[in-house]
């Protein structure tokens, strides 16, 4: 990522952030704005030629989206377009991003994160779905509506939105990469950091709370844990929060030992 798309992703976030009105409706506009760009090479290249007035792509989105689509997605594209991107590229990228997190803004009282970490857990052990949601060669629409089936009833709104976003849009990447990406992005504009904790068996209430406080204590910011159950690491736990590991696990002191002894 470049250093003027840092910046515009900084200043398009604010944007987000001070605008009136945003809800799944508008996180819609912009994923299927996002595709809609991302599908035109042209379109794309106009909207974020820096050569060009700012005026001048700002009409191009009122142009092509105004018609169609609410007032305040067409604000939040403009704040997108009169900003300097590294790429082309890297724009569509930036409004799938503010997508994402319009997504979280709009349904804020809805444990996102916890939904799209369990639908990533199940593409993981499917490999016969990730094959299916990931395919180049796939119907992008057909994914999209795979998407909902496979959630309807099981998750949020905005989870099936920005699944069914995410997968009509896959760009050379897989989709547990995509979905990491997103939950990172809500747990960001919720200002909160993520912790997936591997066990041996399910934690009590009064565990996960403990745990959480003492992450929280530790990192400055609230915690989101997902928990995964992994009966091979025998005890104990083993906590990734981005690149930090924290092994605590009964698997990982065996490991030690044994390394030890045979040192």
């Amino acid at each position: 990522m470049g250093s003027a798309t840092t910046h515009a992703l900084a200043v398009t976030t604010t944007a987000l952030g001070e605008a009136s009105g945003v809800d799944l409706e508008v996180a819609g506009e912009l994923f299927q704005a996002a595709r809609v760009l991302g599908s035109s090479s042209a379109l794309a290249g106009a909207v974020s030629d820096s050569a060009a007035a700012g005026d001048a792509r700002r009409k191009v989105i009122a142009d092509v989206f105004g018609p169609r689509f609410s007032s305040v997605a067409v604000q939040l594209l403009e704040a997108v377009v009169v900003q300097r991107w590294s790429s082309a590229d890297e724009l569509v990228d930036g409004v799938e991003e503010l997508a994402v997190r319009a997504a979280s803004v709009a349904a804020s009282d809805t444990d996102l994160e916890g939904e799209l970490f369990a639908f990533s857990r199940t593409v993981a052990e499917n490999p016969e779905l990730e094959l299916a949601l990931g395919s180049r060669m796939g119907d992008n629409a057909a994914k999209g509506a795979l998407v909902e089936k496979l959630l309807d009833g099981r998750a949020s709104a905005a989870t099936v939105l920005v699944v069914s976003g995410l997968v009509q849009q896959p760009r050379e990447r897989r989709i547990r990469q995509a979905l990491a990406r997103a939950l990172s992005l809500v747990a960001a504009q919720r200002s909160r950091v993520v912790a997936t904790v591997t066990v041996a068996a399910p934690l009590s209430d009064a565990q996960s709370e403990r745990l959480r406080s003492t992450l929280s204590a530790r990192y400055g910011a609230d915690v989101a844990l997902n928990t995964v159950i992994d009966p091979s690491i025998v005890g104990g736990l083993r906590v990734q929060i981005a690149d930090d590991v924290i092994d605590a696990s009964v698997s990982a002191r065996l490991a030690d030992l044994r390394q030890r002894l045979a040192g």
